[in-house]
């Protein structure tokens, strides 16, 4: 056994060998498993739907995109992040594990809470040479689950935006003598990054960095998930095995694996003057975040193009993504394009507009705290923490412009609530009144 007091960080093989005099062979390489891909079809997100719909009840929108993020692994720049925000028991998590199950074992990355410094270490590995901690994250899906602090995601706010391909990154460690020592860190590719939080509230800088989801929490989707459940549980087994023997899922995994393997460098957009009028349709007045809105409908295209590679036409090596792959992918941005353009999670937004509209419109005034919280009891049939409310939807709101706050006019210690929305229209119907017009 050698004595050494290099605290210089060894792979496995090396501390096996090193310490126990131990060879530890180099992992065999699996035999090369060829497909039918004549077996293929086109396929749409109503048949993704469909086949997702095995084990995902309703969420439809969340599921498809949550799929392609996932596929867009495998395209050269184009790769989607998503952040699921919603509140603890909705199911936020469940969506991107249950979908990444269709993807190869080795691409992905599922992590609960974890440290810079100890993701770092986990997932990278020591290069002599250089003395840096290599993390190739190139292909990989990373789920973070149920993650309490947006600490990590600070630190991979370069990654997270596509800057370089390769980043460094300095880390504070101990050494074996209790000391602190610097570390360097390279960063190599770019991973899809899922992120599942219970916190409502995001950076600003971190969520444009991210399309926003939230699962939905309708009474319907509650009652057939939990009849799911029940179907489950009564004989895992046999709903395993009837899931994966779907032929619709297998051929689905099977179209993964060959789209993986195909290495596609390049897609190119077939019509780019068709994104410009598409999205300029929608566009009321141009925002900064606007340039990393397009760049996700740009992503969302070319990886439909990707899914439909062996029906795409093709300029050399690049395929090339058609005028159905761009009005797919503005049909599925439409869904989410509100939240997104508020920088709001889905569920914060319909908040908003099941809970303090209708209340307001209810009234046609101020609302106080306690009021939202028992309408939101009303409409959902769960209790809203006050702290929650205060904290971070407020606030959200507040910034996204959709409400104001202001002191009540009989007691000044008293703050209430008022939708912009309502006001700017009874504003409106107030000047048509007046003066025979609408506000300009």
């Amino acid at each position: 056994m050698n004595d050494s007091s290099d605290d210089t960080p060894r792979n496995f093989q090396e501390l096996m060998k090193d310490e126990f005099e131990v060879e530890i062979p180099a992992p065999k390489e699996q035999e090369k498993i060829t497909y039918n891909v004549s077996d293929f079809k086109p396929i749409t997100s109503e048949d993704l739907i469909k086949i997702l719909g095995l084990t995902i009840k309703r969420d439809e929108t969340n599921k498809v995109i949550t799929f392609l993020a996932q596929l867009s692994v495998y395209t050269e720049d184009s790769q989607v992040n998503i952040s699921f925000n919603a509140p603890s028991s909705t199911g936020k998590s469940f969506i991107p594990l249950e979908i990444v199950n269709l993807f190869p074992v080795e691409d992905v990355i599922k992590l609960g809470n974890c440290s810079p410094t100890a993701f770092y270490h986990e997932q990278g590995e020591y290069d002599k040479a250089t003395n840096t901690i290599k993390v190739d994250l190139s292909k990989k899906i990373i789920i973070f689950l149920d993650q309490p602090s947006t600490q990590l995601l600070e630190r991979l706010r370069s990654l997270l935006s596509h800057d370089e391909k390769e980043i460094k990154a300095k880390i504070t460690d101990k050494n074996q003598r209790g000391g602190n020592r610097t570390k360097t860190v390279i960063i190599k590719g770019f991973p899809v990054v899922i992120f599942c939080t219970a916190g409502l509230r995001l950076d600003e800088q971190e969520a444009t960095r991210f399309l926003l989801l939230s699962p939905e929490i309708s009474y319907e989707k509650i009652r057939e998930a939990i009849y799911e459940k029940i179907k489950k549980e009564a004989d895992s087994k046999s709903y395993k095995d009837a899931t994966e023997k779907n032929p619709d899922r297998k051929l689905l995994k099977e179209r993964i694996l060959v789209i993986k393997e195909a290495n596609v460098k390049e897609i190119k957009l077939g019509n780019p003057e068709l994104v410009k009028e598409l999205f300029s349709k929608n566009m009321k007045q141009p925002k900064p975040r606007h340039q990393r809105d397009i760049a996700r409908v740009i992503s969302v295209i070319k990886i439909l193009a990707l899914l439909n590679l062996w029906f795409r036409e093709k300029d050399g090596e690049a395929i090339i993504a058609n005028d159905d792959d761009i009005k797919e992918a503005f049909r599925i941005w439409e869904s989410i394009s509100e939240s997104q353009e508020l920088n709001l999670p889905p569920y914060v937004l319909n908040l908003y507009k099941d809970v303090i509209l209708e209340a307001y419109r209810a009234v046609n005034r101020g609302l106080s705290r306690q009021e939202i919280m028992k309408k939101h009891f009303e409409v959902y049939g769960r209790f809203l923490p006050d702290w929650q409310l205060r904290q971070w939807i407020i606030p959200m709101l507040e910034t996204s412009g959709l409400i104001t706050q202001e002191a009540d006019q009989l007691d000044k210690r008293k703050i209430l609530i008022y939708p912009t929305a309502e006001i700017n229209s009874e504003l409106e119907r107030g000047v048509e009144e007046i003066f025979g017009g609408k506000l300009e």
